[in-house]
């Protein structure tokens, strides 16, 4: 097989197009057209070996005005809209009770 034959993307090409994707908590919405999600990570301590909490706030781009304090949603990584959103909003999975 000639190297022309054996054309398969390579892993960085078929990754560049990918979009992150993150589900979280909505833990604020006071700004209009903005909420801002909790994305909760559990891992184990590098020293201690214990299992620990890593919050990471993202700011989220959601052009309804859908959700709600308390609802899990997933957002998806997109362009820069502001100095600090870089997520957008995809779906509510579920809703506050």
């Amino acid at each position: 097989m000639s190297p022309e034959e054996n054309k398969e993307p390579s892993s960085s090409q078929s990754k560049r197009h990918q979009r992150k994707e993150r589900e979280g908590l909505v833990i604020s919405r006071s700004m209009d057209k903005t909420i801002v999600v909790a994305d909760v990570q559990r891992v184990r301590h590098p020293k201690y070996r214990k299992i620990v909490q890593k919050t990471k706030r993202l700011y989220v781009h959601d052009e309804t005005n859908s959700a709600n304090i308390g609802d899990r949603v997933r957002v998806a990584e997109t362009r820069p809209i502001s100095k600090l959103k870089h997520w957008r909003l995809v779906e509510i999975l579920e809703r506050a009770r």
